[in-house]
């Protein structure tokens, strides 16, 4: 390459730094590069670990280790300085060395924190490959450890330390802990496998081709990686698919997941109240979006109502919707279907028959949903679940513990001894806060009430432990409808051996499905949306009908009319089991009140019966490292 081209180089690279540099001004960013000298102090750093010469990607180089020459560059290395001087003349000579014979072979010196880095020596060698778009550069590499906090970002980090020794690859990192051993999944490996050298360069090659795409979408701008977006499109796609794909069918793949991926920088927003009819809403009856005449409804499940309690309330749901909305609307079921190939291809034959929207009713057919949704934006598609990231798929659940709350209440009007017995399910989202409301119900009419926890999920008998423990008052599981009460459920008193139940707490699936339904017949279902780039969770109660409490005939007149009144007071909202706390932290409670004897049961005591859903809706799933049969969350 001639000392004429260099130059030329030099004059494009300088057009294009100077243009950055006014845009950072323009929008309130340093326009150098960050020094890291002024970033850190000794006290945030715990050591220096020196990991030797390898190749790392030029995208993660954001600044120098000390403050001098960094107004010789923008902010993403591209030069600064007029042509004429000396420092243009050495930019100019290493160009010409880049594209010559000689080529750049001295590896810089950098130093890394937090997966970016921070050049020591060779600014100028990474601005000339910057200018020419070279994915990566040799380089001497000391990371600097961070002192270790709480903090999700240094969680996620020392995740990223930890599983380096595996990949020695910085673009294997995410910003979120529990993130790799999700990527050894998606790529078919054990959680310890130990990448070899073809396999390094075949990921960082598909990472490369997958960047494109991601930062033409508006990747730059997202607060995540660009493996952060290649594993939510391997929930979706395959490895091998990422390597056979043109161009333009990568981008249009990327298109399909991107709302999943703009949610990963985003809380759940989690929708506490189900619309009010259209007709009696003012703005409704003021402007009135385009109806739709009649609606096709599919349901899915991966078990049969004839075996489940769970799979018969939401058919009766289903039932109870045909009823209310007659000839507006149609349903379909695929029951029995097992989650993955069988489950999708269910999804497929619906869509294919028809269907408008899809309610999937248990959390594991999530991947299913997750691939209809990608490749049927035009479908509607629900997963009966809580606190799944994907905006492509809504999600939706009742807040069982306000009933919970009452049931307690009862509970201690009754309890003599104030020892009273719970039975909880598992360790999943919304099962701590029952606990807890429960006991909350249950020492507002006892404050002397103590709650004895046992699980379901770890011993198949809690139920008859508590009553050999001599506990005579105690809430078991949930009656799954009014119209299937089969003792003990709910609430249950022990008298000569034999269970009695008081009240039950209860689950309306068909008031759900109606609004929700409702909801796009009368062109509200964007209303239900949330903000751009966020997922959706509903998550109803009292006030929208989607739980109540059924009340044992026998109940004392005066326990009966507190009973009703609490009902009243949660539904208008005058009355709130837990009022300093946001939705949110509800949902993901995890810590059990004093008065409550027990705790939550580790992943590794539950039965295995009760492993798959602990995997999916645990409180703890992200510390669970993912089995081959379960979708990657």
């Amino acid at each position: 390459m001639s000392r004429q081209e260099a130059m030329s180089q030099y004059t494009s690279a300088l057009k294009q730094g100077r243009k950055a540099y006014k845009e950072a001004l323009l929008r309130g960013r340093y326009p150098y590069p960050q020094v890291l000298d002024e970033i850190i102090s000794d006290s945030m750093v715990a050591g220096q670990t020196e990991l030797g010469v390898m190749e790392i990607p030029i995208s993660q180089i954001v600044g120098t280790k000390t403050a001098g020459r960094r107004s010789a560059f923008s902010a993403d290395f591209l030069p600064l300085l007029d042509p004429d001087t000396e420092f243009a003349g050495k930019w100019v000579s290493l160009c010409e060395a880049h594209l010559g014979d000689e080529g750049i072979r001295d590896p810089i010196r950098c130093y890394e924190y937090f997966g970016r880095f921070y050049v020591q020596e060779g600014n100028k060698r990474v601005s000339v490959l910057r200018s020419y778009g070279a994915p990566t550069i040799s380089a001497y590499v000391v990371r600097m450890v961070p002192v270790w906090t709480e903090d999700p970002a240094v969680a996620a980090y020392y995740d990223f330390m930890e599983s380096f020794p595996k990949t020695k690859l910085y673009r294997a990192r995410f910003t979120r802990a529990g993130s790799f051993v999700k990527l050894q999944k998606a790529l078919g490996y054990e959680p310890e496998h130990v990448w070899t050298e073809d396999e390094r360069r075949r990921f960082a090659a598909g990472c490369t081709y997958f960047q494109e795409p991601f930062l033409k979408l508006g990747g730059g701008e997202l607060p995540i990686t660009t493996a952060d977006a290649m594993l939510v499109w391997l929930k979706v796609y395959s490895f091998d698919d990422l390597i056979a794909l043109s161009p333009a069918e990568l981008l249009k793949s990327v298109k399909a997941v991107w709302p999943d991926i703009k949610a990963l920088s985003e809380p759940i927003a989690v929708r506490t109240d189900a619309p009010e009819a259209r007709e009696n809403n003012l703005l409704g009856r003021i402007f009135k979006p385009k109806q739709v005449g009649r609606l096709s409804v599919a349901f899915i499940s991966d078990q049969m109502p004839e075996q489940s309690d769970w799979a018969r309330a939401h058919d009766l749901g289903r039932e109870y919707l045909e009823t209310v909305l007659e000839n507006r609307v149609e349903t379909a079921v695929f029951y029995g279907v097992r989650p993955g190939e069988e489950a999708e291809a269910a999804m497929e034959e619906a869509i294919e028959n028809g269907a408008q929207l899809i309610f999937a009713i248990t959390p594991p057919l999530i991947g299913a949903c997750r691939k209809a949704a990608a490749k049927h934006p035009e479908v509607r598609i629900l997963n009966c679940s809580v606190s799944m990231p994907y905006a492509g798929v809504r999600t939706y659940y009742s807040r069982i513990y306000e009933a919970k709350y009452i049931a307690g209440a009862v509970a201690g009007a009754l309890s003599r001894s104030g020892r009273i017995g719970y039975v909880a399910s598992s360790p999943i989202f919304g099962v701590p806060a029952s606990i807890n409301a429960f006991a909350l119900g249950a020492q507002l009419t006892n404050p002397r009430a103590e709650i004895v926890l046992r699980w379901s999920c770890v011993e198949e008998d809690a139920m008859d432990a508590l009553a050999w423990e001599g506990v005579s008052l105690i809430s078991n599981r949930d009656i799954p409808t009014p119209d299937r009460i089969r003792e003990p459920w709910g609430l249950c008193r022990i008298e000569n051996g034999k269970f009695h139940s008081l009240a039950s707490p209860y689950w309306h699936w068909g008031n759900v499905y109606t609004n929700l339904v409702r909801s796009v017949l009368e062109g509200g279902w964007e209303a239900l949306a949330a903000p751009e780039g966020q997922a959706v969770n509903y998550w109803w109660g009292m006030n929208s009908r989607a739980v109540d409490i059924l009340l044992g005939d026998d109940l004392p007149a005066g326990v009966r009319q507190l009973a009703g009144i609490l009902r009243k007071g949660i539904a208008d909202g005058s009355i709130q089991p837990f009022p300093e706390a946001s939705p949110e932290k509800i949902l993901h409670m995890d810590t059990l009140l004093d008065c409550v004897h027990g705790r939550l049961p580790r992943y590794e005591e539950l039965l295995p019966m009760a492993r798959p859903l602990a995997r999916l809706q645990g409180v703890y799933r992200d510390a669970i490292p993912p089995e081959k049969e379960d979708p990657i969350l």
